[in-house]
């Protein structure tokens, strides 16, 4: 069966997802203070059984479940993803001790979760990580230093950290910490952003961290991060197909009863055509993520390349669909409270954080050249040189 091509309880379930969205968490969402985090609207997710399908769900059940609430309610997305990015590497590289402690709370909204990578210089460069981890002389380490633009920070109850453990190593001298909210020595606070979520510092003063905080092996932290990000991508673009859906609908509704000109905005060949194009990218978008999960799914080697396409196309869509609907709304759109002025804040950080634009666009071209020295060898006429420069793709994360 083709990669884009979804089973009717599939379809199903996405109608089920989104009347939940609007009928259980959108009021709960409503309700939260915004820029912080918002618990009752995470209980919920538990409650629900929604937090608990992201630790046994695959690539595509994953881009389902965010693009269905990101059509109704983003709050609930986002709340549901930022779980889904914290637990995730407990889930995939704990101990029994860390995932029995803390996967439980997580899966049952009751836990909140941060996964803490970026820090002030050092978002798209991962080898420029700085947040310091300096043995303590009996086999643990002291945390240093500052992650900035984390979601859920400083409110969650535990975090992600990914710190440096081998000076000098770059991409690979990172370790991948699981850090409790109570480690004494660690601080943070909240970010204003344009979009009002849950996002702000940590700040680490000597955070004491151990042998059994570790996710994985010390100096193996990217590969936590990457497996990490592999899978959370191509959902991204979900998240983006979403939103942009979301624009596209209330756009149609807009045109089609709107007078103008003695008719319709629909009636204008420059009204309909402009809704022609955000149909046909939105589901060029929706298709290729799609596809992306698939490959991540059934073990494809060229998920980096297909989760980056995915992401590079869906954002970039959802950014140029909901400017669309906003101009065919016009003024409006841009009035507080309106579901298009919300869209238009929220749709313009996903093209940054989980890799920017231009790091996808990084890794495709890296990928596609290394495919071709493999079919062709190093030395093929016309083969892409090896710059000593150019980022690999596990030194390019972004979160």
């Amino acid at each position: 069966m083709p990669a884009f091509s979804l089973e009717p309880e599939q379809t199903t379930w996405c109608a089920e997802l989104r009347t939940l969205a609007a009928e259980r968490l959108k009021p709960l969402a409503e309700k939260g203070e915004p820029g912080r985090v918002n618990r009752p609207l995470v209980a919920a997710l538990g409650d629900l059984g929604l937090l608990a399908r992201l630790f046994d769900a695959g690539a595509l059940e994953l881009c389902l479940l965010r693009e269905s609430l990101a059509r109704t309610c983003t709050e609930a997305e986002t709340a549901l993803a930022l779980q889904g990015l914290g637990g995730h590497p407990v889930a995939a590289f704990g101990t029994p001790a860390q995932r029995d402690r803390w996967l439980p709370e997580v899966a049952a909204g009751r836990a909140v979760a941060a996964f803490a990578l970026s820090e002030p210089g050092a978002g798209s460069d991962a080898a420029a990580l700085a947040l310091d981890a300096v043995p303590d002389g009996r086999g643990g380490w002291h945390l240093h230093g500052e992650k900035r633009w984390i979601s859920n920070a400083p409110e969650a109850d535990f975090a992600t950290v990914f710190a440096r453990t081998t000076p000098g190593a770059g991409a690979r001298g990172i370790t991948a910490f699981l850090v409790p909210a109570d480690r004494p020595g660690l601080g943070g606070e909240p970010l204003d952003m344009l979009a009002p979520h849950a996002l702000g510092t940590l700040t680490f003063d000597g955070v004491p961290v151990g042998p059994e905080d570790l996710l994985g092996e010390p100096d193996q932290g990217f590969r936590v991060a990457m497996n990490t990000l592999n899978l959370f991508r191509p959902s991204v673009g979900a998240f983006a197909v979403g939103m942009a859906q979301a624009a596209l609908d209330a756009a149609l509704a807009h045109t089609a009863a709107r007078p103008a000109f003695g008719g319709v905005l629909a009636d204008l060949q420059a009204v309909s055509h402009r809704i022609a194009d955000m149909a046909t990218r939105t589901e060029a978008a929706r298709l290729l993520v799609y596809a992306a999960a698939t490959a991540y799914d059934t073990g494809d080697p060229d998920v980096p390349r297909r989760s980056a396409m995915a992401k590079l196309l869906a954002t970039e869509t959802a950014q140029y669909v909901v400017d669309a609907a906003v101009q065919l709304h016009g003024a409006a759109a841009l009035q507080r409270g309106h579901l298009l002025e919300h869209l238009y804040r929220e749709v313009r950080a996903p093209r940054i954080y989980e890799g920017a634009t231009e790091v996808q666009r990084t890794i495709i071209a890296k990928e596609l050249y290394a495919s071709r020295r493999r079919d062709h060898g190093d030395g093929a006429p016309g083969a892409a040189p090896r710059h000593a420069t150019a980022p690999r793709t596990e030194e390019v994360p972004s979160a």
